[in-house]
């Protein structure tokens, strides 16, 4: 009986101390370090090929600028058709910068050093409102004329004829509407007179005004 009473204290000596040694106590946490606020945070998370890749590619935001037949919409879209509106631009044919200016033609508005020219784009935009004033002034009364008038099924517009005068000169455009269309000019890539009276007819080029004097500097 006695050695039955030590085993049974035995057995619950180690029962009280599996209990009491091995139960989890109740952890407090420390929160006060994390802040909430009302800011918000977007995360990227890369894709499967950018993680091999070691690089999460951001993606840019998608947006639209209307210009339409304004004036800058208009100079733009010139700027664009001629260089794609690249300031560093030179063709195979030595035309400079975003308009795609003759040297000759540069030296007229008081541009004499081509290699500063393709690296300044405020002297460039200078430059293109010079020269268009120039050919408004030359072809003031042209433009007074024809405006309106259609030749060889082309509406016949103010910012056609100050495009088509960058493209050819202002003394071909005269040319042209003077002959009704049947003058005929194309450039070294093969754009006429023709295609640029079309295109870039309809915008609003009353921002310039005609002067025979007209410089970039």
């Amino acid at each position: 009986m006695k050695n039955n009473n030590i085993i049974f204290t035995v057995m619950l000596s180690i029962t009280v101390f599996s209990v009491l040694g091995f139960s989890s106590k109740e952890e407090t946490i420390d929160l006060s370090h994390y802040k909430i606020t009302d800011q918000a945070f977007v995360y990227h998370v890369p894709t499967q090929q950018e993680a091999l890749h070691g690089a999460v590619v951001k993606k840019k935001p998608f947006f639209n600028l209307f210009l339409g037949k304004t004036f800058i919409g208009f100079k733009e879209a010139l700027g664009f058709n001629e260089s794609t509106g690249n300031y560093a631009s030179i063709n195979k044919y030595g035309y400079l910068g975003k308009y795609q200016f003759a040297a000759a033609t540069l030296s007229l508005i008081g541009v004499h050093n081509p290699s500063a020219f393709v690296q300044n784009a405020a002297l460039q935009e200078r430059a293109f409102i010079a020269h268009t004033a120039r050919n408004k002034w030359i072809l003031r009364r042209d433009i007074k004329r024809f405006v309106g008038k259609r030749i060889q099924g082309i509406l016949i517009t103010e910012s056609g004829i100050l495009a088509a005068a960058h493209l050819a000169g202002a003394g071909n455009v005269k040319k042209y509407l003077r002959s009704d269309g049947v003058f005929l000019f194309e450039d070294a890539f093969g754009t006429t007179i023709h295609i640029y009276l079309k295109k870039f007819s309809g915008y609003d080029t009353s921002f310039i005004k005609p002067n025979k004097k007209a410089k970039a500097v």
